[in-house]
């Protein structure tokens, strides 16, 4: 098998040239995928060569790809030669796939999904609206100014045009946990259909319910400092101040509380401090400024 067809796969030449689909490697994935998810969304399939489920997944995903006619592309990272880029990005078990477009993470999912399934995910990636786009960023940021009333409408008036609007629907959860209504965002992600649970934005929504529930459970943030100043080497006094910071909005506090942990006793209780810093990425989202400097400050620590 020569280079080229180890690289597109068989079929994989034709009228959209050798950049539809292609391996990459840490240092060009910038290149391959941010850079180039500006001119169109951009698959990224992790993957290991001795993952049956990639087995299964990989050839299926080139097949919808190819009969997308260009309108997508498809890279592939093999994470034991590179494991950097998904240690970054929280990947923790694969196949893992992630759409970027705009050189941002929009969207992805976990597990070998059958092909209709990714018909619909590549569907629902290439055929959203200009409008719709700007309708999700504006509630977006809306939520993230405080304004929940206003995001939690226009959340509303975009899922009753398109009920499976999986960014809108994650966004409506997301505005009931900011009010405490706890259950109402329970309801709604119920409504999440089997096939799009693992769905990026349904993940953050049902992570960032996760740490609501959990935020329950910690004291106030003064008593929590005063605790970690009296004992800086107290690591259960820590992991609860950061999750109360994160319930107050301080999302970068919170970051670096855990990160100190990590640093200092990565551990104790079963390295509980990463796989909360991992939940803490999933709830923020991949776009949060906060989630990538976190994701690539977690990494140099984990493979100093």
């Amino acid at each position: 098998m020569n280079i080229e067809t180890l690289i597109l796969g068989e079929g994989g030449t034709g009228e959209h040239g050798a950049d539809l689909i292609k391996n990459t490697t840490t240092q060009d994935f910038m290149r391959d995928v941010v850079e180039a998810s500006g001119e169109r969304p951009v698959l990224v399939d992790f993957w290991a060569p001795w993952c049956g489920p990639c087995k299964q997944l990989t050839p299926v995903l080139e097949k919808v790809v190819r009969a997308a006619k260009g309108a997508i592309g498809l890279v592939k990272l093999n994470i034991d030669e590179h494991p950097e880029i998904p240690g970054q990005m929280g990947v923790q078990s694969i196949p893992a796939v992630f759409a970027f477009k705009d050189g941002r993470p929009v969207d992805g999912f976990m597990g070998a999904l059958p092909e209709s399934q990714l018909n619909a995910f590549i569907a629902r990636l290439i055929g959203e609206s200009v409008d719709d786009a700007a309708d999700i960023e504006a509630a977006e940021a809306a939520l993230e100014a405080g304004d929940v009333n206003t995001a939690a409408q226009a959340f509303g008036e975009i899922l009753q045009n398109d009920a499976e609007n999986m960014q809108a629907l994650g966004g409506l959860t997301k505005c009931y946990i900011k009010t405490g209504d706890l259950d109402r965002a329970e309801q709604t992600l119920a409504l999440v259909p089997p096939a799009k649970a693992e769905s990026a934005p349904v993940a953050s929504a049902r992570a960032a319910l996760e740490l609501a529930r959990k935020a329950d459970d910690t004291g106030d943030v003064e008593s929590l400092r005063a605790m970690v100043a009296e004992n800086p080497g107290d690591p259960q006094a820590r992991f609860d101040l950061a999750l109360a910071l994160n319930a107050k909005g301080d999302r970068q506090s919170a970051l670096d509380e855990l990160l100190t942990l990590v640093a200092k006793n990565r551990a104790w209780n079963d390295d509980a401090a990463r796989k909360q810093l991992v939940q803490f990425f999933d709830a923020w989202g991949p776009a949060d400024p906060v989630t990538a400097a976190g994701r690539q400050k977690l990494s140099s620590l984990l493979f100093a």
